[in-house]
């Protein structure tokens, strides 16, 4: 088993530690929030509030948020990622993730980009998809404690491959949840029952993944669950259009769908969990 310090125990970090230290991993939970080194000791982990506070692990696992966070850790880890394996599991972008690469490898790290998809639901019961990029050996190396967390799907050998692909991923999970919400927007608007809509179509050729995870919290009220935040697909969709515009591919239906993000965001639904992007049809 793997000694580990895992950076970002929010929303899906914190279940994907706790999964790691059920495995058998030896888990040091990183987070600067006390409230979320609160809920990781509650789960049985280890905390410390920065890397430089924790025990040296030969392998370091990054769950943060954005790729500011992202440069801001290399910035103040002292010398806590030297010489480490690094897999950031974060989703950053193909170019953040190339530049902070570059400056771990740098300093002697090796780096494995290894973003995820599958949501805090997922990462609980070890059924993420990691699309790992990077040399051969030190994607070997990470995949031990990844395969833990899920399937890992080798996808390239420089660090930003594996950010390419979950940009296209977020691309259709932002437009599928949106795509969700339009639908049981119209249903009500028609007079029709959302909950027996959805169970009427969900199974069939217009089901999606994403109207049968999030279709059930859009029928209920602004409180419901937050598995995902609405500010997580700003910041995703947002990934996806600085993409496109990178390489001039066309994205419409990305750019409709992340407007209503936005307008939830400004709504103030910001952290409430991303289904209630419905509420911008109401």
């Amino acid at each position: 088993m793997s000694q580990i310090t895992f950076v970002g125990i929010g929303a899906i970090g914190l279940p994907m530690a706790a999964r790691l230290a059920e495995r058998g991993h030896a888990v040091t939970g990183v987070d600067p929030f006390e409230a979320a080194r609160e809920r990781a000791t509650e789960a049985g982990l280890t905390t410390a509030a920065s890397l430089p506070d924790a025990p040296e692990a030969p392998i370091v696992i990054v769950m943060v948020a954005t790729g500011a966070q992202l440069d801001d850790l290399i910035q103040t880890a002292g010398d806590r990622l030297d010489g480490r394996l690094v897999v950031v599991m974060s989703t950053v972008g193909p170019e953040a993730m190339a530049s902070a690469a570059s400056r771990l490898q740098a300093r002697g790290s090796r780096v494995v980009d290894a973003p995820v998809t599958g949501g805090a639901v997922r990462a609980k019961t070890g059924e993420l998809v990691i699309f790992a990029s990077g040399e051969a050996d030190a994607v070997a190396e990470a995949s031990v404690p990844l395969s833990d967390l899920g399937t890992v799907r080798t996808v390239g050998t420089a660090p930003g491959d594996g950010q390419a692909v979950k940009v296209i991923n977020q691309h259709l999970c932002a437009v599928h949840i949106v795509a969700a919400a339009e639908a049981l927007s119209l249903a009500e608007r028609l007079g029709l029952d959302q909950a027996e809509v959805l169970e009427l179509v969900g199974g069939g050729a217009a089901g999606s993944w994403m109207l049968s995870d999030r279709g059930p919290r859009m029928l209920m009220d602004t409180d419901a669950p937050v598995m995902s935040q609405i500010n997580i697909f700003v910041k995703d969709s947002g990934l996806v259009a600085d993409a496109a515009a990178a390489t001039g591919a066309q994205v419409p239906l990305l750019a409709a769908a992340r407007q209503r993000y936005l307008d939830a965001q400004a709504a103030g639904l910001g952290r409430r969990d991303d289904s209630r992007v419905i509420e911008t049809y109401r």
